[in-house]
């Protein structure tokens, strides 16, 4: 059968456009039978919904690509979620992802207590605070997203509206990495954690500079230590200080449980120069740094 040449373009034309459609620029919706996201039907009952349980899981390479590079932009996956505080905005997805692939290859269920972040190494736990009203959960991290510049963690259904949000779409919250050792112990931001242990935020923890809900960013911090009298602060700053140029301080932080004495290095003016001081730190046997911002 000869085919008209016309029709021949008029076709070649049409998969040109069907392949643009699915391009990053445009958004995945080849990829899902939903244009929108939206909530699921019906009531779905969260009050008898437990959190994610922390355990302990093989570090893998599936999700941990780093860097990786989503819409021109180039993110980097944290080397340890170990002291890892942070406060933003939180979004949530539901039903045009329920049933695909997160990306270290699980399938997302957006009745489950999960979430997606761009730099917690996956899989892992995080405990999520709505600021709003107090509400926390813990949630398992197994997804990259959300890439937009003012969020900073996006989480399942279930578990956005456990916090309380899910008709608003957004919230301010807080996130604190849940680190799980081999053994079994669990640390939250760092410090030792039980699950079932009061889930209102750590007044005194410090809070990394990603993903704000607003204002100008702030400089950037490396913390060594915090010690509740002043000496022990005194004699490692003197240590740090002979290790590296950078300038060091001493900052007193009054928390619920007293006067604190924070042993920082900085500031940086970028995540990276920070992270590169982090880095040399460790190195030389700091093994506890945490970075957090001017403020915290």
């Amino acid at each position: 059968m000869n085919v008209p040449f016309s029709w021949l373009l008029a076709a070649l034309a049409a998969l040109m456009l069907a392949g643009c459609a699915s391009s990053p620029e445009t958004g995945v919706s080849s990829r899902y039978a939903l244009a929108q996201d939206r909530a699921p039907a019906g009531n779905f009952d969260v009050s008898s919904l437990s959190d994610a349980q922390p355990r302990y899981e093989e570090p893998r390479q599936a999700g941990n690509k780093s860097p990786y590079t989503v819409w021109g932009k180039t993110y980097r996956v944290l080397a340890s979620n170990d002291g890892y505080v942070a406060r933003g905005t939180a979004s949530w997805y539901g039903e045009k992802f329920h049933g695909h692939k997160t990306s270290n290859g699980e399938i997302f269920d957006m009745y489950q207590m999960s979430a997606a972040h761009k730099s917690l190494r996956i899989p892992s736990y995080a405990r999520v605070t709505n600021l709003e009203n107090g509400r926390s959960v813990i949630v398992r991290v197994n997804d990259r997203g959300p890439f937009h510049s003012d969020r900073l963690i996006d989480l399942s259904y279930a578990a956005a509206k456990k916090l309380g949000f899910q008709g608003r779409g957004t919230a301010p919250v807080e996130v604190a990495a849940i680190t799980v050792r081999p053994d079994g112990s669990m640390f939250l931001a760092g410090e030792p954690f039980q699950p079932g242990e009061s889930h209102s935020p750590a007044a005194s923890a410090p809070v990394v500079a990603e993903a704000s809900t607003g204002g100008a960013e702030q400089a950037l911090f490396v913390q060594l230590g915090s010690f509740s009298s002043r000496d022990p602060a005194e004699a490692l700053v003197s240590r740090v200080r002979a290790l590296l140029g950078n300038p060091a301080r001493i900052r007193a932080f009054q928390t619920g449980s007293g006067l604190f004495h924070r042993v920082q290095v900085g500031p940086f003016e970028t995540e990276e120069d920070a992270r590169q001081t982090q880095a040399l730190l460790e190195s030389h046997g700091f093994s506890q740094t945490i970075l957090l911002t001017d403020s915290h």
